[in-house]
C-alpha cells in the first residue's frame, strides 16, 4: 500500500512539474507575440518596467543597469578586502621575526590574497562582459 502511495505521489508532482513548466513557455511565447509598441523587446525587462516606481533606475542590465552596480560594488568590495589582506601578510612576514611557521603563514596569506585579488580582476572582467553582451549595449 505505502509503495502505491508513494508511485501516485511521484506522478503527481511529476505531472504537476510538467504542467507548470509547459504554462510557464505558453506565457513566454504569448508574450513574444504579442509585445506592443513602445515596450521593450524583452519580455523580463518589460515585465520591470511595469514593476518599477518612480525614481527607480529604468535598466536592469547594460551599462547602467542595476546588476551592473551591484556586481561591480561586490566586485570592488572583494577587491580591497584582497589589498588588505596583501599588506597584512606582508605585515606578518615582516613582523615574523625568523620564525619558520610565521612566515609560512604569512607567505600563505600573501599567496592567497593575491590569488583573490586575480580572481576578483577576472570576475570583474567576465560579469561586465556577460552583461554587456545580454544588455547589447557596448562600454566606451
Amino acid at each position: 500500500m505505502k509503495k502505491i502511495i508513494k508511485k501516485a505521489s511521484q506522478v503527481i508532482t511529476g505531472a504537476a512539474t510538467a504542467a507548470t513548466l509547459m504554462a510557464g513557455r505558453v506565457m513566454a511565447a504569448e508574450s513574444n507575440l504579442t509585445t506592443t509598441p513602445g515596450t521593450a523587446e524583452n519580455p523580463a525587462q518589460a515585465g520591470a518596467e511595469t514593476a518599477k516606481a518612480n525614481g527607480m533606475p529604468s535598466d536592469l542590465v547594460g551599462v547602467n543597469g542595476v546588476f551592473t552596480k551591484i556586481t561591480n560594488t561586490v566586485l570592488y568590495a572583494v577587491g580591497i578586502i584582497s589589498v588588505i589582506m596583501l599588506i597584512y601578510g606582508g605585515l606578518r612576514y615582516v613582523i615574523s621575526g625568523g620564525d619558520s611557521k610565521k612566515v609560512t603563514d604569512a607567505k600563505n596569506t600573501i599567496m592567497y590574497a593575491i590569488i583573490g585579488l586575480i580572481i576578483s580582476i577576472l570576475a570583474y572582467a567576465i560579469v561586465n562582459f556577460v552583461i554587456n553582451a545580454v544588455g547589447g549595449e557596448t562600454s566606451v
